[in-house]
């Protein structure tokens, strides 16, 4: 692939990183539609199939449009800022459709509050700490905290169909769900610490 030609359409918005994060974005009204079509409207099981189907694939593009845009260094502010985006959105609607299914219920709430106020709080992190140029690098904790969500998600998205199939699906998939609440916690509060540091250095 022509070099110039990449890195112009990574600076236009049409690179294959950007475009993959696009397609997380797309996927979403996807998936949630054929959790709330099942669960909600009382659809065919097979429907959870889909849902899943869905969201391993853009769980895929997760990892794809990162690899991509180093090895063709197509790197962009739009991918930047999209990427970081597409990937709360997709945690996000995932885990209230499936607070309203009922899949994630009683005390399992509170894994499913931790992880959408942590999404909160460094994304209002992050702003603040760009406004003074400061950028906080992803640590492998983090990944690992987003590995576990997506993979508890997974679990949940299958949730009767799937334990239909192997039995305790949707108890590993909540289980799962608080570890990656207790992995938010830790790593929520490095951002936090990252912040406060900056803004004690900021007001003095």
């Amino acid at each position: 692939m022509n070099t110039v030609t990449t890195r112009g359409s990574a600076r236009n918005g049409l690179s294959v990183p950007n475009l993959l994060t696009f397609a997380r974005i797309a996927a979403i009204p996807v998936v949630v539609g054929c959790v709330y079509a099942q669960s909600i409207m009382d659809g065919p099981l097979w429907l959870r199939w889909v849902a899943l189907a869905v969201f391993i694939a853009a769980a895929i593009t997760d990892f794809l449009d990162g690899y991509y845009a180093r090895i063709w260094d197509q790197q962009s502010a739009l991918g930047r800022m999209l990427d970081p985006i597409a990937d709360k959105l997709l945690v996000a609607s995932c885990l209230l459709m499936l607070a309203a299914d009922g899949i994630i219920h009683g005390w399992t709430l509170w894994a499913a509050i931790v992880i959408l106020c942590r999404e909160i709080l460094v994304s209002g992190l992050r702003e603040y700490l760009a406004a003074l140029r400061v950028s906080v690098p992803v640590t492998k904790l983090a990944k690992w905290k987003t590995t576990a969500q997506l993979v508890a998600i997974g679990f949940l998205l299958a949730g009767e169909a799937g334990d239909r199939v192997v039995p305790f699906v949707t108890q590993i998939g909540l289980l799962l769900l608080w570890l990656s609440a207790i992995l938010t916690i830790y790593t929520g509060w490095d951002y936090f610490r990252a912040g406060i540091h900056h803004l004690i250095e900021a007001d003095s």
